[in-house]
């Protein structure tokens, strides 16, 4: 018995013909995206008009001393150029001072322990351990949910990659359930 894969574009759910180009697009930023990034297929005459709809934002955070968190606020480019009035906004953002980005307060030397429930399935480049493989098989869902909550990739049984990396079953494997003997006579 064979397997036939057909790959489907997401957007007009037509079938994507093994010779046509399959157009990967990563949603960052959606109202209704609840559970961090995601990707979507698509065929590319499909998403040929994306460029000529995007807009010129601003991304800007607001940090007022009234809130611990800074507030992430996007706006179109030209309602932001008109907050500035005494100079150009192009001009303002030339001469404005530059931020560094914040550093992260994990220091180098200490070291995540992937095998406790808080930390296991999170991605990584170090080798995944029995008791990390143990605690994402056994909490499978909560283990998505916290790295869902975090805006990570979710753990998919079904993905080979994941299936090896984390020992899940594959189907026909031998799970330790006694099967029927049929004998032939």
């Amino acid at each position: 018995m064979g397997k036939k894969t057909v790959h489907v574009s997401d957007f007009s759910g037509q079938v994507i013909a093994p010779e046509d180009e399959v157009v990967k697009i990563v949603v960052l930023e959606h109202p209704d995206l609840v559970a961090g990034p995601v990707r979507l297929d698509a065929r590319p005459v499909e998403v040929e008009s994306i460029d000529d709809a995007a807009l010129d934002i601003a991304v800007v955070e607001i940090h007022d001393q009234h809130d611990d968190e800074p507030r992430r606020v996007v706006l179109t480019a030209s309602e932001f150029d008109s907050l500035a009035t005494d100079v150009p906004m192009a001009q303002l953002l030339r001469t404005a001072e530059r931020v560094r980005p914040a550093k992260t307060t994990r220091k180098s030397t200490e070291k995540i322990d992937y095998g406790t429930l808080e930390y296991a399935g999170r991605p990584h480049r170090g080798r995944v351990t029995d008791e990390e493989a143990r605690l994402v098989r056994e909490h499978l869902d909560e283990v998505n949910k916290r790295l869902a909550d975090a805006g990570l990739r979710q753990i998919d049984p079904a993905d080979p990659e994941h299936a090896t990396r984390y020992a899940f079953p594959t189907p026909g494997e031998v799970t330790g359930d006694p099967q029927p003997v049929v004998s032939a006579g």
